[in-house]
């Protein structure tokens, strides 16, 4: 399996010390780059699979700012935080962030996310989650009860014939259902292409839970 290189944007050395101690048990993962601030990280023209970034930096940079120089750059990024600013998250996670990642959750918690972030997966966290379970410019699908249910049971991961057995559709009509979804949550500025980000939107608002397993 190749070795996921791993790049790091955090001004506090230790936290970097850490990680690279931490992956170094871990073969299929290696800090590769760090730096303090996102241009001097990109200054390296690394190549990496994956951006482990702080949300509160000490040159006072915007996480909107820092995720889309990333991006731009063709990084992909997980928050690696305290978590400590739901503003900051909330911000992070809309300039298109993988995922947020508490400091203090347990080693096996921080490879096992930094591992499938390092793929391109999503990480679904509870910070993540919270965050933008409290922001106040969501804007709301308006989907109707029967959409609520096929979206609750579809984005937990149930395909459409199961879904279709358990509300007592046809296959065609949930993929109708969740067609019209896609295009409720498109209008509200909420796009919700893949399965993915059909269980994002599920949680945002509440017709699935808050996932618990990843971080605490």
């Amino acid at each position: 399996m190749a070795v996921k290189r791993i790049g790091v944007v955090e001004d506090h050395s230790s936290v970097v010390l850490g990680l690279e101690v931490m992956l170094a048990r871990h073969p299929g993962l290696v800090v590769s780059a760090s730096a303090p601030t996102v241009p001097e990280l990109l200054a390296q023209r690394p190549e990496l699979d994956l951006v482990l970034l702080d949300l509160r930096l000490a040159d006072g940079s915007s996480p909107t700012v820092n995720v889309e120089q990333l991006r731009s750059a063709g990084h992909e990024a997980l928050v690696f935080t305290g978590a400590e600013n739901p503003h900051l998250v909330r911000l992070a996670a809309k300039a298109g962030v993988l995922g947020v990642l508490r400091k203090s959750a347990p080693e096996e918690v921080v490879v096992e996310a930094i591992a499938a972030a390092s793929q391109g997966c999503q990480v679904v966290t509870t910070e993540w989650a919270a965050a933008i379970d409290g922001d106040p410019d969501l804007s709301d699908a308006g989907l109707s009860p029967r959409q609520q249910e096929v979206l609750a049971l579809y984005a937990s991961g149930e395909k459409a014939e199961r879904v279709a057995r358990l509300t007592g559709l046809s296959p065609h009509t949930v993929n109708e259902y969740v067609g019209k979804i896609r295009a409720k949550y498109a209008a509200a500025g909420r796009p919700a292409e893949t399965k993915v980000e059909l269980f994002k939107r599920a949680v945002e608002d509440g017709y699935l839970p808050v996932p618990q397993h990843q971080s605490r």
